[in-house]
């Protein structure tokens, strides 16, 4: 009797074990389309297109797997998220997409251990965002004649917000006219952005340290679902002009236009 009691209990036990272990759900990057090809991602979700707030974590790829490295809450811009290629300029939107991290700039000195180019801003740093010149979403120095400063920014009069920044390569190696110039990660300012994605001072000087050129970092932006969902997007260099780096012709959209190459970026 005892052995039939004791043959009985053991496919319990077993079966009961196995219950107890769920998988794990999959890491964000691990859901993704695509992850631009390096080992270190960026992503920055919003619950929905009309939201302001969200989440920035950055993440490494170890022994075949994601990991997330930090995480902070993340301010986007006033006019929600739209997907990249539909943005039209001075609309406050931020672009969802996947993108590169081309260099990185600020009014104060890089954070101990920083890897990324960065470019001390001065009183003739500017972003130009005037859609009539050749320096079209560029950094200049100084400011070019054909480049309005009304159509533009002069980097240093925004101290806080541009303490540290990262620029994001939306729309930025083949700029389309009209579609946005001038977006970054940077620190948080009073509230929601102009199409930026900001952070606190801290979580702003984290990154930089964190990042490596080296490891080819991008940055994911996007909605948890829907159609800008962050896991639907794809790395757009596969539209690039093979070899070019910086200046050139846009491959697609009615506008595209030449902007001509800047000696910074």
């Amino acid at each position: 009797m005892r052995a039939a009691l004791t043959r009985l209990a053991v496919p319990a036990v077993v079966a009961g074990t196995a219950a107890a272990v769920p998988l794990p759900p999959p890491a964000l990057p691990d859901r993704m389309a695509d992850t631009g090809g390096g080992t270190q991602l960026i992503t920055a979700v919003a619950a929905t297109p009309d939201a302001t707030t969200g989440t920035l974590t950055w993440w490494d790829r170890r022994h075949g797997r994601w990991v997330a490295a930090g995480s902070a809450a993340a301010r986007f811009g006033g006019g929600g998220l739209v997907e990249g290629r539909d943005r039209v300029q001075s609309t406050s939107t931020t672009p969802a997409g996947l993108y590169d991290l081309p260099f990185a700039f600020g009014t104060e000195p890089p954070p101990p251990g920083t890897r990324t180019r960065y470019l001390p801003v001065t009183r003739d740093s500017w972003w130009c965002q005037d859609n009539a010149s050749d320096a079209y979403n560029r950094w200049v120095e100084p400011l070019p004649e054909d480049c309005a400063p009304e159509e533009s920014e002069r980097l240093a009069d925004f101290g806080k917000q541009y303490a540290h920044a990262l620029v994001i390569g939306f729309n930025y190696r083949h700029p389309v006219r009209e579609r946005g110039a001038g977006i970054f990660l940077h620190v948080n300012g009073r509230g929601a952005t102009a199409g930026c994605v900001s952070v606190p001072a801290g979580a702003m000087r984290r990154v930089l340290a964190w990042a490596d050129p080296g490891s080819h970092p991008h940055i994911a932006i996007g909605t948890e679902s829907g159609a800008t969902a962050i896991t639907r997007h794809r790395d757009p260099s596969s539209t690039w002009l093979p070899g070019r780096r910086d200046g050139g012709t846009a491959t697609t959209g009615p506008t595209a236009v030449p902007v001509h190459p800047r000696p910074i970026g």
